[in-house]
Order: structure tokens, then C-alpha cells, then sequence
């Protein structure tokens, strides 16, 4: 499936004024609501099956990993794209690509962008679904990484982070209970009128043991996503792990296809 937005395809050579007007450009286009044709309790549910009784929708994940060379240094991104359709992976790819930009906090499509774009170009499959380790609404310009591939290729997608880039919980993320949904809003530093949902900080996982506990996921809708139906596909599609099923196997495919490859 080709690009759909080749014009906003990151572009490292830009300077950092210019990536910032691009994600802006990017916002403003993105849908922010549930634009897609599948029924999302067939991802969770691998006898289900679409409204009009054909196969489950193809989700795809992607994660990346990075290697070094001679000098030690991170010169080549590794891209891994694991398809998956009714809890069954029906292709693995991946395409490693020059590093051609440094890591700056909320530009990491510029660095990331292109090497997953070679990657999903090489999928035989079109997804319907797509899921990043990344942000994506939860950015200070409402453009992370989910959002800019998700623009670029209009597929779905949906951002799954570790970690907070910007934004307020609304309440207290904590050693919450498997299941938990707590919105995330929009502060003074992220483009976007105060109070607005970005995304949910979701408690996929969680430890029996009163004396450990599990950080939650961040997820936000990337693209033809609305938030809370970003924050349920999440948690349907995560089993035994924290990360949903289709980003921790692209995790996992992304080290071993790194071992195959020398400094």
C-alpha cells in the first residue's frame, strides 16, 4: 500500500522550526475519532469476525531497534513489522535504514519515521490497524510518532508508550488495578485547547503482590482512532504481558533480527 501523504513523510534534513510546522500540519489533519471498518471486539476475540462475516482485521505492530558501528555509535535503525490477524502472525518484516537525525524529545519521527515507512512498504498485507511504541496524540503538538506514520499512510493507528511525554493524569496512575482507564489531558504545553483528552494512561497488567507494581501504558489515538477506543484495543490485545500482543512480538522480532547483523 503506498503512502497515501507522501508530502508529510518526515524529513530529517529539515531544520527544527520546519519539523515543528510539519507536526502542527499533520494535527490538523489527523482524525482524532473512530473512522475504520472492523468491529474492534474481533481483535480481541480471534473467532470473531467483520461486519459483513469476512476474515479479522490484520493488526500490525512495529517497534524498532538500533545498531552500532565500529566506533560504538548508533548509525542504522532497525524497523520490525509484525503482522497479526485473529491472534495468529501472518507476516514478519523488517528494513534497516541510515540514522540520519539525532534523538530530539518530540521529534522522534524525524529519526524513526522514514526507517519504519521502508519497513511497512515491505509488507505484503495492507493493515487495518497499527500499533506503535510511541505516542501519538499525547505530544506537544499533537503529532507523535503514531500520528505522523498514521497521517502518512492513513491506516489507524494507535501510539503505546512507557513513558509520559507531555500532558496531565487526572488522576493519581499508581499501583492501579489490571483494567484501569485514566484519562490524560492536555496542559500548557501541548497544542491543544486545556482539558482535552489526549489519551489514557492504562493499567494492562498488574502484580498480585501488594509490595510491587506495574506502571501503566500511555496510549493515545494516533490516527482514524478515537481515545477511548485506543485505551480498550489496547487492553484487548494484551494477554499475559504489558505491552499489547502486537507491539511486544515487533519488540521481540526487532532483537532477534538484530543478532543477524555484525557492527
Amino acid at each position: 500500500m503506498p503512502d497515501r501523504r507522501p508530502d508529510l513523510a518526515p524529513d530529517a534534513d529539515l531544520s527544527r522550526e520546519a519539523m515543528e510546522a510539519l507536526q502542527r500540519e499533520i494535527a490538523a489533519v489527523a482524525t482524532f475519532e473512530d473512522d475504520f471498518a472492523f468491529d474492534p471486539d474481533a481483535l480481541s476475540n480471534p473467532l470473531a469476525s467483520t461486519a459483513d462475516g469476512g476474515q479479522p482485521p490484520v493488526v500490525v505492530g512495529v517497534d524498532q531497534s538500533f545498531l552500532t558501528n565500529d566506533a560504538g555509535d548508533q548509525d542504522r535503525a532497525l524497523s520490525a513489522v509484525v503482522a497479526i490477524r485473529g491472534g495468529e502472525v501472518i507476516e514478519r518484516v523488517h528494513a534497516v535504514t541510515p540514522l540520519e537525525s539525532p534523538y530530539i524529545p518530540g521529534l522522534l519521527s524525524f529519526r524513526e519515521g522514514a526507517p519504519i515507512l521502508a519497513a511497512l512498504e515491505k509488507l505484503s498485507v495492507d493493515p487495518e490497524l497499527c500499533l506503535f511504541d510511541g505516542s501519538g496524540r499525547i505530544h506537544f503538538r499533537q503529532a507523535g510518532i503514531a500520528t505522523h506514520m498514521g497521517v502518512v499512510r492513513d491506516v489507524p493507528s494507535i501510539g503505546v508508550a512507557k513513558s509520559l511525554l507531555c500532558g496531565t493524569p487526572r488522576a493519581d496512575t499508581d499501583d492501579r488495578q489490571t483494567g484501569t482507564k485514566i484519562p490524560i489531558e492536555s496542559n500548557a504545553r501541548v497544542d491543544a485547547p486545556n482539558g482535552t483528552v489526549l489519551g489514557y494512561a492504562v493499567q494492562t497488567r498488574q502484580y498480585d503482590s501488594p509490595n510491587r507494581s506495574i506502571n501503566p501504558l500511555y496510549v493515545s489515538p494516533g490516527h482514524r482512532v478515537g481515545p477511548e477506543t485506543a485505551a480498550d484495543i489496547a487492553l484487548a490485545l494484551a494477554s499475559s504481558y504489558k505491552l499489547p500482543e502486537p507491539v511486544r512480538l515487533a519488540d521481540k522480532y526487532a532483537a532477534d533480527a538484530k543478532t543477524s547483523f555484525k557492527k
